[in-house]
């Protein structure tokens, strides 16, 4: 099997499309960053090299390479305070495993528009992204008061006070103490305000949020 300078440029495309999502990855800190998404795009476009070269049926290899991603892209996703993080980093994965087999099989026009495009993604659509959360956000609180022989439902009450939408509560009592846990909806700046009348409370022993 004779490797060809097309081969080589091919290899070398990659690196640099891999290097440069890479590197948005890093600056933002996320668990595949540059080092990963390089190997995964020249590994992706070597594995359609070789596919092309010494299989007659190219597609069965690749194929494979789509599933061998999908594990890399799992390990990558995780739950963290009742929340899953890292598909964003994920879906990039698959991304740039799908451009560097692209150019693997030698269609380098699809698969720069499709480099072009995942990048506007990453940086232009992230201040939209950013507004969103800003105007919706859901987080979880909990706190525990002494047991006054009544529910935590001046909390609730509060809760709507501040235009913020319960999407799940529950309460228990322990002894003396009475805990209560929300999930609730809204913008950032009616969480902020949520957050300060709770943390001058003194009727609250324990605030988690």
């Amino acid at each position: 099997m004779e490797l060809l300078p097309e081969d080589i440029y091919k290899l070398l495309i990659s690196f640099v499309l891999g290097g440069i999502i890479g590197a948005e990855r890093e600056y933002r800190s996320k668990s595949a960053g540059l080092r990963t998404l390089i190997l995964i795009a020249m590994g992706s476009t070597l594995f359609t090299i070789l596919s092309i070269k010494i299989s007659s049926d190219a597609g069965r290899i690749a194929a494979n390479i789509v599933t061998g991603i999908g594990f890399i892209g799992a390990g990558i996703i995780f739950r963290e305070n009742n929340r899953v993080v890292g598909i964003t980093t994920a879906a990039i994965v698959w991304v740039t495993a799908a451009v560097g087999m692209g150019i693997g099989a030698g269609f380098y026009e699809v698969s720069i528009i499709c480099f072009v495009i995942s990048g506007m993604t990453l940086v232009i659509l992230s201040p939209v992204q950013k507004f969103i959360r800003r105007k919706s956000q859901i987080r979880n609180y909990r706190l525990m008061c002494v047991y006054q022989r009544k529910t935590l439902k001046t909390y609730e009450n509060l809760f709507k006070e501040y235009d913020l939408k319960i999407l799940r509560g529950e309460q228990s009592r322990i002894g003396t103490h009475i805990t209560g846990s929300w999930t609730l909806q809204g913008s950032e700046r009616k969480h902020e305000k949520l957050t300060h009348h709770l943390l001058n409370d003194p009727d609250i022993l324990e605030f988690d949020f």
